[in-house]
């Protein structure tokens, strides 16, 4: 993860904390970012400014890096909001935006779309797709088959804790109708996945019969 305080921050004012025999402060952080299915396990300060303004600090970021993601993820949250007042959604993009703020090779999502709008997941599957597009490893575990239709380039399924499938999205999806999104079930066996692949066939079929007129 990367949400550990370098020796700098935080300092404790009195005694001590200690887990698994180590004190937090003198932990770096992990070459890992992690959003957690429950983001606010890693949320700890009093408002969203000073999240960010630590997620800066403990990355060797120029001020405002972070907050820079959050706007993308979130738009107009304001400063002054504590974290444990936000919705679930707002939370996860606060926890995204911290994490990536390090730019991490290797970043980790469990069910990033719980508690998300279809306008939050069109940003969050924008962003993700510029992480990968930039070289970095992003994993996702989740059950939402339409988001990963549209975001995923390997889906690996699972099923008591054994792989049962592994490959290209469009090849794993299809295979059963448990694993289908609503687009390919309703337009089997057309190899369609979402919507813009629709929409984007169309304009095609559209331009080229113009063009045989």
């Amino acid at each position: 993860m990367t949400r550990a305080s370098g020796p700098s921050s935080l300092a404790c004012q009195s005694g001590s904390v200690a887990v698994a025999g180590q004190d937090p402060a003198e932990v770096r952080p992990s070459p890992v970012g992690l959003v957690p299915q429950t983001p606010s396990d890693l949320l700890y300060l009093a408002t969203v400014a000073e999240e960010c303004d630590q997620a800066d600090r403990e990355s060797g970021q120029p001020s405002g890096t972070c907050r820079a993601r959050l706007d993308r993820l979130v738009p107009g949250l304001a400063d002054d909001h504590h974290p444990r007042d936000l919705s679930e959604g707002q939370r996860l993009g606060l926890v995204l935006a911290v994490q990536l703020t390090s730019a991490p090779p290797v970043v980790l999502l469990d069910e990033p779309t719980r508690g998300l709008d279809h306008l939050a997941k069109e940003r969050l599957t924008e962003v993700l797709g510029e992480q990968a597009a930039e070289g970095r490893v992003v994993v996702v575990a989740t059950h939402d088959v339409e988001f990963v239709a549209r975001t995923a380039h390997r889906v690996l399924v699972l099923a008591d804790g054994e792989v049962v499938a592994d490959g290209p999205t469009a090849d794993v999806v299809v295979s059963s109708p448990a694993f289908a999104p609503q687009v390919a079930k309703v337009l089997h066996p057309d190899p369609w996945l979402t919507v813009d692949e629709v929409a984007d066939a169309l304009a095609g079929a559209g331009a080229s019969a113009g063009a045989d007129r």
